[in-house]
């Protein structure tokens, strides 16, 4: 009973005396709130931290800001522009013929190979890191550890002593070297083998090599296509013209990778204590990963050798209007931490999200309502509990695409006929990606006209940009053509309200989706009511991600769903997705409608080339209505992202290209600690009132008790 009073007093002391139970709610000591920290979280512990190897979005939130690439995205200007990142300036290119002769002039037709040559910045440095520690004599100390000296290495922090050293231009092609290794996998080798020079036969000779058990240092062995000029040159000579080698040398996957990493990791007891690239990444970005624990949370560090590197001085008009050009000229980065903790509910991340405890959130469809208002003419806006906490809102189309595909080698709905098109045109109209839009991603999106997302080269806004057999422009605004001219069209495919002319049976479709669950269940009972519109039956046939991605490659699919993110920002990187030469049934490329017209392929390989000019986008719009006449896809959407941020968060400019953006965000730590305290009180009335009826309660017991003991110490 003393006990438990105790408590109370202990509740009631706290309350007069003013002491600090609002760290009560919170996930942090309050020294670490007070720090410079940016606090993200992750619900999938990233597989591949290697840049020849790592491809998801969940692990390039970790390498873009470890590894760099000598190319990066401006931060602020749209459309995306390229700029140098460890190279003193853009690439330069020059063009050879068959026989290895430097073409004078702009001979098209005599281009054999594009040479691209990369200056590296002097002076940049790696991060601290036990590969490059050297003893006094010079040798590297961790590179032949026996059993003694791993009994006391359990993680990378174990090691005592790190070095670091400069970057030069072998690092970069070291790493291209490394996507040939038959050990990594790297998931663009293929890609990567069609374009540089000598790549593929690299790769069989490192496969050779392994089969014979053979260990290959790949410094001593020549690629062709890459090599080192000088300590800050080195050259990339691609078959043909590949302008888009640009926008690769923007991705982790050409970042420079130390040999002194690679041969460290290569240690059979270091790969047994899982210490190796994959877990450890090690780089010359602004931030080194210091704490990899994928059940609790992972911890980036600035890197104590990062160089100069000031924030932009320019961007789009209302940048400075925004304030994002308060910071010009100043060096990043500016946060000195980012920890990402374990979240593996939404509903969590979100509360905590509230409270002040993230700095920046998603919106689910479970908290939209709460998070936006939605007005009479469909605009967005933050709801009044987001106004009142300061809350910004920053929304961007997503550089992807969403689509439902017909597979073009299908008898029913496939080929390039009349009947053939004006069935897909059909049910191009009947399926209203605009409703799906309001049902299913609460309005976050736009219906597409296209392959081409906006802010890609060859996307036109307005009447120029309208797919004509979909819609139509009335009054200024899109117009979803008529059911009625979706059965007109019907009818000329030969299926007068959905049925065949020669049988009356009626026509039944099928759909493959890698999908199932009560959300995706709506979905299909969405689509079907869409195919009923027209007489037309739905059958919706869902399997697991393998079994779908093996009817896909053989070509046994009617229709399916997929997407696609830009790899980078260029149109090439979404028509090549209906290029002939590309069909997955036929080539096992990313063609997954197995797509093929002679003219648009056509059309395709000289656009594909091109700069950015009018002449080009001229090219762009004659495949555009190729595309759309022939209707290989049912053309979808595009995702509108929607990212809410406290107020204490500046810099913040939503880019959907650039990897390496943490080093241009800063918080303002101060008024975070300030406002967590205000939305965290501690509510302590109802512990009052709990005590004082327990006080009640107890009192008159505790006087009878005392009276009787009182009596008996009387008599005594």
């Amino acid at each position: 009973m003393r006990r438990f009073i105790s408590c109370f007093y202990i509740v009631i002391l706290c309350c007069l005396t003013g002491c600090d139970l609002d760290a009560i709610n919170s996930p942090y000591a309050e020294q670490q709130v007070k720090e410079n920290t940016l606090y993200s979280s992750f619900a999938l512990r990233p597989k591949h931290l290697d840049p020849a190897r790592s491809y998801s979005s969940n692990e390039v939130q970790f390498n873009g800001q470890i590894y760099e690439p000598p190319l990066q995205y401006h931060y602020l200007k749209r459309p995306y522009e390229l700029e140098p990142l460890t190279a003193t300036k853009m690439p330069t290119v020059h063009y050879l013929n068959e026989s290895d002769e430097r073409i004078a002039g702009d001979d098209q037709q005599a281009v054999a190979y594009s040479v691209y040559t990369i200056t590296i910045r002097p002076g940049i440095q790696f991060q601290p890191h036990p590969a490059f520690a050297r003893d006094e004599n010079g040798m590297l100390l961790y590179h032949a550890l026996n059993d003694d000296a791993l009994s006391n290495i359990q993680t990378l922090s174990d090691f005592e002593q790190t070095g670091s050293r400069e970057l030069v231009a072998d690092d970069y092609v070291y790493q291209i070297k490394r996507l040939a290794s038959p050990k990594i996998h790297s998931p663009i080798l293929g890609l990567m083998s069609d374009y540089i020079v000598g790549l593929s036969d690299y790769a069989a000779q490192l496969r050779e090599a392994a089969r014979q058990g053979q260990e290959i240092d790949l410094r001593a062995v020549e690629l062709s296509g890459v090599r080192v000029l000088d300590r800050y040159r080195y050259e990339i000579k691609v078959f043909g013209r590949y302008p888009q080698l640009q926008y690769w040398l923007a991705m982790p996957f050409f970042s420079a990778v130390p040999w002194e990493a690679d041969a460290l990791y290569k240690q059979p007891g270091l790969i047994k204590r899982n210490i190796t690239m994959d877990w450890f990444p090690v780089g010359t970005g602004p931030y080194r990963l210091t704490e990899n624990n994928p059940n609790s949370r992972m911890v980036m560090e600035k890197n104590p050798h990062y160089r100069a590197d000031p924030y932009p001085s320019e961007g789009e008009i209302d940048d400075e209007k925004n304030g994002l050009l308060i910071d010009a000229g100043q060096l990043m980065p500016f946060v000195d931490k980012v920890v990402f903790l374990l979240e593996k509910e939404q509903t969590s991340y979100w509360n905590k999200f509230l409270q002040g405890y993230y700095d920046v959130s998603g919106i689910s469809s479970d908290s939209f309502e709460q998070a936006i208002q939605v007005g009479s003419g469909g605009e967005f806006g933050l709801s009044d509990e987001m106004a009142k906490k300061g809350v910004a809102l920053r929304t961007a189309i997503g550089t992807s695409t969403y689509y439902m595909g017909f597979n073009m080698q299908d008898e029913v709905v496939g080929g390039l006929s009349d009947a053939a098109k004006k069935l897909r045109q059909a049910i191009s109209i009947a399926i209203d990606y605009e409703e799906y839009i309001s049902i299913f991603l609460n309005g976050r999106g736009i219906a597409a006209q296209g392959p081409i997302p906006p802010g890609i080269f060859g996307y036109e806004v307005g009447k120029a940009g309208v797919n004509s057999y979909v819609y139509q422009w009335e009054d200024e605004r899109l117009q979803r053509q008529s059911i009625e001219q979706a059965k007109s069209l019907l009818v000329e495919a030969g299926y007068p309200e959905g049925r065949e002319v020669k049988t009356g049976e009626p026509l039944t479709l099928y759909l493959d989706v890698p999908a199932s669950g009560p959300e995706a269940r709506a979905t299909f009972d969405w689509l079907r009511k869409q195919f009923q519109k027209l007489g037309i039956q739905l059958v919706v046939r869902s399997t697991d991600y393998n079994r779908f991605q093996d009817k896909m490659r053989s070509g046994q699919a009617q229709l399916f769903q997929w997407g696609w993110n830009a790899d980078y920002p260029d149109p090439e990187n979404f028509f090549f997705l209906l290029y002939g030469p590309n069909s997955k049934a036929s080539y096992s490329g990313e063609n997954a409608a197995n797509y093929n017209n002679p003219e648009f392929d056509r059309l395709f390989e000289q656009m594909k080339v091109m700069p950015n000019t009018v002449e080009r986008q001229v090219l762009i719009n004659n495949m555009l209505a190729i595309i759309r006449e022939d209707s290989p896809w049912i053309w979808g959407y595009h995702p509108k992202q929607f990212s809410l941020y406290h107020t204490w968060n500046q810099n913040v400019k939503p880019n959907l290209m650039a990897n390496n953006t943490m080093k241009y965000r800063r918080i303002d730590a101060e008024k975070r600690f300030g406002l967590q305290q205000v939305w965290n009180r501690p509510i302590l009335w109802p512990l009052l009132v709990l005590f004082l009826m327990i006080i009640l309660l107890i009192l008159p017991a505790s006087w009878v008790y005392f009276r009787k003991n009182h009596k008996k110490m009387v008599l005594k």
